[in-house]
C-alpha cells in the first residue's frame, strides 16, 4: 500500500523512481527527499481524449503529479481522509473527493444512468454530484476525502444497503445503485422524517459513507 494514514485528517506517500502519484493540486503538508511536483495539465490518467472527456462531463479536478524518491505527507481542507486498497475492480467516486491516488490506476467517468437508469440519473440531480461520476480501474491505493470520517458497509445480494444520498463517498465492485424515494403526505406537510429519499446499492461490494450528510 502506498499510502498510510498518519492520523484522521493527514496519509503518507512513499515516492519510488518510476511509479508517478497523482494529488489535488496543493494538498502537498510537507515531504522527504527527491520529489517533485508538476501541475497536470491532463487532469490525471488516460490522454487528452481522456481530458476532455472529463471535464465535459465536470470531473476534472485540477491535479498534479508525484515523482521521484521520498515521502510525501497529504491533506486538504482539514477533511477526513480514508484510504481504499484496490485489487482489480472499479472504484465510483466524485472527482472533488480524490486527494491522491496511484499511477498505476486508470482514471474515466461513466455516466450515472449507465449503472441505475433514470432513477440514477435522478441521482444524480437530487444530490447535486451531476450525471457523470470518476472511475478508478486496476490495482493501487487511493485516499478520498469526506466529512466525519468514514465507515465502510459491505454490500451482500441478501442485503442491499441504503445511504443518505449526501452521506455517499464512493463505491466499488458488482454493484447497482438507484434511488429510492419514501415520499408521503407527511413530507408535503412538513411532518415528515426528513428522510425521503435514500440511495440503495445492491449486489456485491462495498459502500464508504461519511458521518455526516454535508458536503464538501
Amino acid at each position: 500500500m502506498t499510502f498510510r494514514e498518519i492520523n484522521s485528517k493527514m496519509v503518507e506517500a512513499t515516492v519510488v523512481p518510476g511509479r508517478r502519484l497523482f494529488s489535488q493540486r496543493g494538498a502537498m503538508l510537507a515531504y522527504r527527499g527527491d520529489v517533485a511536483f508538476t501541475p497536470n495539465i491532463q487532469g490525471g490518467q488516460g490522454g487528452l481524449m481522456s481530458m476532455i472527456g472529463r471535464r465535459v462531463a465536470g470531473e476534472a479536478t485540477p491535479l498534479m503529479t508525484v515523482e521521484g524518491s521520498g515521502t510525501v505527507f497529504f491533506g486538504h481542507g482539514g477533511h477526513h481522509v480514508h484510504v481504499i486498497e484496490m485489487t482489480g475492480d472499479t472504484l465510483y467516486v466524485e472527482a472533488d473527493r480524490l486527494l491522491a491516488f496511484e499511477g498505476t490506476l486508470q482514471q474515466g467517468t461513466m455516466f450515472m444512468g449507465s449503472q441505475g437508469g433514470v432513477m440514477g440519473m435522478v441521482r444524480g440531480q437530487v444530490t447535486g454530484q451531476g450525471l457523470f461520476t470518476t472511475t478508478l480501474q486496476g490495482r493501487g491505493s487511493v485516499a478520498v476525502m469526506a466529512h466525519g470520517g468514514v465507515f465502510e458497509v459491505p454490500i451482500t445480494p441478501q442485503r442491499p444497503v441504503h445511504v443518505d444520498p449526501q452521506a455517499y463517498v464512493a463505491h466499488h465492485g458488482d454493484v447497482r445503485n438507484k434511488l429510492s424515494t419514501a415520499l408521503g403526505w407527511r413530507e408535503m406537510v412538513g411532518r415528515g422524517s426528513g428522510e425521503g429519499f435514500q440511495l440503495e446499492l445492491s449486489g456485491n461490494g462495498t459502500v464508504y459513507v461519511q458521518a455526516s450528510e454535508e458536503k464538501l
